[in-house]
């Protein structure tokens, strides 16, 4: 398979050409031009009400379908009858929740996280609503010489499975600890499980939107019924696209749209959709994506994404992992793998008898003016409030986070500075 022409990817997003270093992709990635020309033409050609029978209407309605096949490519799903668009990853999970209302009985039993609140506040408050149970997949250390080196572990999950199971909500990729989980495979043990166990009815959400830049998302092949990504941390504006398994549609979830309006394939969408040019934007992503590889086709393009990533870890990772770095009392949050269970999604803090908040560290990057990264618990609040040792959630960890479009070169820039600043 192909590699990456870095500069021509780069070529595709004309914020890069400022030189500016955007290592705060994990709160939202740059915009690749595709995505700026559809959405504009879209707005200047084709910008009325769908379903008109009128030419531009026709042209319309055609723009917004052509988005949903993006969607469905890009989860890989079996038809563009699942997917369909929301403003963010954590309205559509909220609204998912509350079309769940029916579905959901006292004493069913949810799964989730301390990962990003946006896949599990809606499930808390819908247990809230209905009387259901949560319980929590917490994270274990895995490294003694630094406490802050934790991770998932398959089986901790599938201990939780009971009979009254009914939601497991799980992250494909951790935006904090940057650690890829094979949700194929947890999936699969946890149904086992609940086979096992008897449980009744077991439907598995999953975020992706920390994984969909960096990894291909495969939800038949992950077995799942529900998944939600953000197209502005893909390349794209602002709104999210989400998945639900025609089954899930059929069997679980009510109607929260207009009460003469039915939830199913041609109105699901209607969980909360963003403006139809951003819906049209989303085919802009796809054909952006596709162009990076010879091959033409999202796998050899993930494939490749993947393969520059490593190189941009290595060197980061090398010098946050050092002896004069540990001894200064640098700990790393998350694993210190480099390979590819990981994307270049990197948190560390700074501890020790010379502790430095994470806030003055990044502080140290602003005065630089052209480098952008960030602190903070980003959301994963559980993630960071249960820490051992405790953290600080309002200090929260320093994260440095890249993508396919940033270079080694960069990459270097950053680890200057960072010697600097932890000198």
């Amino acid at each position: 398979m192909g590699s990456l022409d870095i500069a021509k990817v780069r070529a595709a997003f004309p914020s890069l050409r400022t030189g500016y270093i955007y290592a705060d992709n994990a709160g939202g990635s740059q915009t690749a031009q595709q995505v700026i020309d559809n959405i504009t033409h879209y707005l200047g050609n084709t910008n009325v009400q769908l379903g008109a029978s009128y030419s531009v209407g026709v042209q319309s309605t055609q723009r917004v379908t052509d988005g949903s096949v993006a969607a469905s490519l890009l989860f890989n799903a079996a038809s563009v009858d699942e997917v369909g668009y929301g403003p963010s990853s954590t309205m559509v999970f909220e609204n998912m929740a509350r079309a769940l209302d029916d579905d959901v009985h006292p004493g069913d039993e949810f799964i989730i996280t301390g990962e990003h609140e946006a896949n599990n506040g809606p499930w808390k408050r819908l247990a809230q609503r209905r009387g259901a149970i949560v319980k929590y997949w917490r994270t274990v250390a895995v490294d003694e010489g630094n406490l802050y080196s934790f991770t998932y572990k398959t089986e901790d999950l599938v201990s939780l499975v009971s009979p009254k199971t009914r939601i497991v909500a799980i992250t494909a990729c951790s935006n904090i600890l940057g650690s890829i989980y094979p949700i194929q495979d947890i999936v699969r043990a946890l149904r086992q499980r609940a086979t096992q166990v008897g449980a009744r009815k077991v439907e598995v959400a999953v975020d992706c939107v920390a994984y969909a830049p960096h990894r291909r998302i495969d939800v038949r092949e992950w077995d799942i019924d529900y998944c939600v990504f953000a197209l502005y941390k893909m390349y794209g504006a602002h709104n999210a696209a989400f998945y639900i398994r025609v089954t899930a549609l059929q069997s679980s979830l009510k109607s929260i749209v207009h009460d003469f309006l039915a939830v199913n394939s041609s109105q699901k969408i209607q969980l909360g959709g963003p403006g139809y040019e951003l819906v049209h934007g989303a085919s802009g992503v796809v054909s952006y994506l596709l162009s990076l590889t010879p091959e033409n086709n999202l796998d050899a393009t993930f494939t490749a994404i993947a393969q520059h990533e490593q190189s941009l870890l290595r060197p980061l990772l090398a010098f946050l992992t050092d002896k004069q770095q540990y001894d200064r009392g640098v700990r790393l949050v998350g694993t210190s793998t480099i390979d590819l269970s990981r994307v270049p999604t990197v948190s560390f803090v700074v501890t020790g008898r010379r502790t430095m908040k994470s806030k003055d560290i990044v502080a140290e990057f602003d005065k630089e003016r052209n480098i952008g990264i960030r602190y903070g618990h980003f959301y994963a609040y559980g993630l960071v409030v249960n820490a051992a040792p405790k953290l600080d959630p309002d200090d929260g960890v320093v994260r440095i986070s890249l993508v396919h479009y940033n270079t080694v070169e960069e990459v270097e820039r950053i680890v200057g500075v960072l010697r600097r600043v932890c000198a």
